[in-house]
């Protein structure tokens, strides 16, 4: 019998965002786009902008980064039959966006979520799921995006309950500005150094 060495790991891209988020890389191929609006046309709730930059070791922007979002709808239901109820029509609560390639801001459109049962029985406060994947990260990163104007519902959230430290609970809380009339939640993601977000082992 012969053993096989392990084959060695690679990390993502430099061409990741072709095939997964190719209207972004400026080729039409498909349909519909898979990010940037993940609320659809008929939400309830509060229409809100997410923003932010990817930073690494250096306190520099990462720019070939591509980012997953998922999401509850306001009433707390995902878009899954498991969700634990109905959606909108249209509701995906799910995207795929890239950064820009020349400043590496990310961002999307979206309503704000509302609170979800967790599999404890416990209500979590509102969060966006986030998956980061990028050149140089040979795991995608898992995080969680709260926002600044809930602190009453992330005082009682079992995960964010999970992390000792009030600093480090910090890295997921997305500060609450206005642009024109629309909330902008500002949520920058650290992947190394002082003040790395908290990411999750899932």
């Amino acid at each position: 019998m012969k053993c096989l060495k392990e084959t060695p790991s690679q990390t993502a891209g430099p061409y990741v965002h072709i095939g997964l988020a190719p209207g972004a890389a400026g080729f039409d191929i498909y349909r519909e786009e898979l990010g940037h609006d993940i609320a659809g046309p008929n939400p309830k709730g509060e229409r809100i902008r997410v923003e932010g930059l990817v930073i690494d070791g250096t306190e520099s922007p990462i720019k070939d980064v591509l980012l997953e979002a998922w999401q509850a709808n306001a009433d707390g239901h995902y878009a899954h039959p498991e969700g634990g109820g109905e959606v909108e029509e249209g509701f995906r609560g799910w995207g795929r966006v890239i950064t820009d390639f020349e400043t590496g801001e990310w961002g999307f459109d979206t309503v704000k979520p509302g609170r979800v049962m967790g599999r404890n029985g416990r209500l979590m406060a509102p969060h966006i799921n986030l998956w980061i994947v990028a050149r140089g990260i040979n795991l995608g990163l898992n995080t969680r995006m709260y926002f600044a104007d809930e602190d009453a519902a992330n005082a009682e959230d079992p995960v964010i309950n999970l992390i000792e430290w009030e600093r480090r609970r910090a890295t997921l809380i997305a500060r609450r500005e206005d642009r024109d009339g629309l909330p902008l939640y500002r949520f920058d993601i650290k992947v190394q150094g002082q003040d790395e977000t908290v990411f999750f082992d899932i």
